[in-house]
C-alpha cells in the first residue's frame, strides 16, 4: 500500500459563523491510498474546537506512515480496526484514511458504495438542507433568497434567536431546522423552543452543552420540538447514551473516525428507535460524496459543504433543489480536479 496525503484550506462563499465562532476558509486533509494500481481518496476537515489541525494530521502520517502502510490489505473493516489502534488520538485521520478505503475498495470490486452496503438509492431518500450562519438578520435573509431552498438549517445562538427566525420565516414556506450547537442553557431552550415550534422549525439540534445530560432529561420530557445530538453524540459509545435524552443523532464521519464506524452507528440508532441524520464539517465533494452513499439510509442530511465554498476539488455529486444524486461508478464515484 501507497499513501500520499495533500491539504487544502477552501475559501467559504460567506463567512461561516456558529455559536463558537467564525471561519472565512475551510482547511483540509485529502488523502490518497493506492494499492494494486486502484487508488482511493479521502478527506478529513481541521476543526479548531476538536483541536486537531491539518497539520497534526500530516505530523501523524509522517510518523507512522510505515505502518499505515505495511497492513496485509483484505477489506476496510479490518484496516480501519488497526488505524483505530494506530492512531487512537486522531479519528479525524482515521477519517480520511478509511474513506479512502472504501473507495479503493469499491473501485476493486467495481462497486459503487452503496451497493456494497446493500443501500437503494430512491426518490423518497433525505432532502439535503442549506445552512444560513449566524449574521446580521438582514444577511442572513439575503443569503436565503440568494439560494432558494426547500429546507434550511439555521445557526443559532445569540440573544435574538427568536427575532432572527421570526424574521427569515417572513421570507419563505420553507421547512426550517436550528442548530444551537451546545450554546443554550437549559432555561433559555425551554423559553425558545416553544416560540420555535410556532414559526415552523422541524427540530433543534444540540440545544445544550455536549456533557449537559439532566438537562437534556429535563428539555427531551419537555420539548415539543425533536432534538438532534451532534456534539453530544461522537463515537460508537455515545449513540446508547442518547437514548430518552434525544429523539435522534448526527452522525459526523470526521468525528466518529470514518464511514466504517457511521455504518455501525446507524445499525445502533435504528436498533434503538432514535432518528439518524449525517451531517457535514463543510467537506468538499470527496467527504460529501462519501455522505451521499449512506442517504438511502438516513432520516435526515446536512451534506451542504460544496454548495457553501468558494471551490472544490472534485465531481460527482449534484444538487437538485436539495434532492442529491448518488454517485453510480464504482468507489466515491468522483473525479479529482487535479491529481495528487
Amino acid at each position: 500500500m501507497n499513501v500520499a496525503y495533500r491539504s487544502i484550506n477552501l475559501p467559504f462563499k460567506y463567512p461561516f459563523t456558529i455559536s463558537k465562532g467564525t471561519k472565512t476558509h475551510q482547511p483540509s486533509l485529502l488523502s490518497r491510498i493506492e494499492f494494486r494500481g486502484f487508488r482511493g481518496y479521502g478527506e478529513a476537515p481541521a476543526i479548531n474546537y476538536y483541536n486537531i489541525t491539518v497539520e497534526q494530521m500530516i505530523e501523524d502520517i509522517e510518523k507512522k506512515k510505515m505502518f499505515i502502510e505495511k497492513f496485509a490489505f483484505t477489506e476496510p473493516e479490518r484496516y480501519w480496526h488497526y488505524l483505530h489502534h494506530l492512531l487512537p488520538q486522531n479519528p479525524f485521520l482515521v477519517c480520511a484514511l478509511d474513506i479512502a478505503t472504501w473507495d479503493m475498495f469499491g473501485k476493486i470490486t467495481r462497486k459503487p458504495l452503496h451497493e456494497l452496503w446493500g443501500f437503494k438509492p430512491s426518490e423518497e431518500m433525505a432532502i439535503c438542507d442549506y445552512t444560513i450562519g449566524i449574521d446580521t438578520v438582514d444577511k442572513m435573509v439575503e443569503k436565503m433568497k440568494e439560494k432558494p431552498w426547500p429546507i434550511y438549517k439555521i445557526k443559532v445562538g445569540t440573544p435574538q434567536d427568536i427575532e432572527t427566525v421570526k424574521a427569515l420565516r417572513e421570507n419563505t414556506e420553507a421547512v426550517f431546522r436550528v442548530d444551537a450547537n451546545a450554546a443554550w442553557t437549559l432555561e433559555e431552550a425551554l423559553y425558545k423552543i416553544p416560540q420555535l415550534k410556532e414559526l415552523g422549525v422541524e427540530f433543534v439540534e444540540q440545544p445544550l452543552a455536549k456533557d449537559n445530560w439532566e438537562g437534556m432529561k429535563v428539555l427531551y420530557k419537555e420539548s415539543p420540538l425533536p432534538l438532534i445530538a451532534d456534539e453530544s453524540c461522537v463515537f460508537e459509545q455515545d449513540v446508547e447514551k442518547c437514548l430518552e435524552h434525544f429523539h435522534g443523532i448526527n452522525i459526523k464521519l470526521t468525528k466518529c473516525s470514518g464511514l466504517t464506524p457511521a455504518l455501525r452507528m446507524i445499525k445502533q440508532a435504528k436498533s434503538l428507535d432514535l432518528k439518524v441524520m449525517v451531517g457535514c464539517m463543510n467537506e468538499s465533494t470527496i467527504g460529501s460524496a462519501a455522505i451521499a452513499h449512506l442517504l438511502p439510509a438516513l432520516d435526515y442530511v446536512d451534506m451542504d459543504g460544496p454548495l457553501l465554498l468558494n471551490e472544490d476539488v472534485a465531481t460527482g455529486i449534484e444538487y437538485n433543489q436539495g434532492k442529491v444524486s448518488v454517485p453510480t461508478a464504482p468507489g466515491l464515484g468522483i473525479t479529482l480536479h487535479e491529481p495528487f
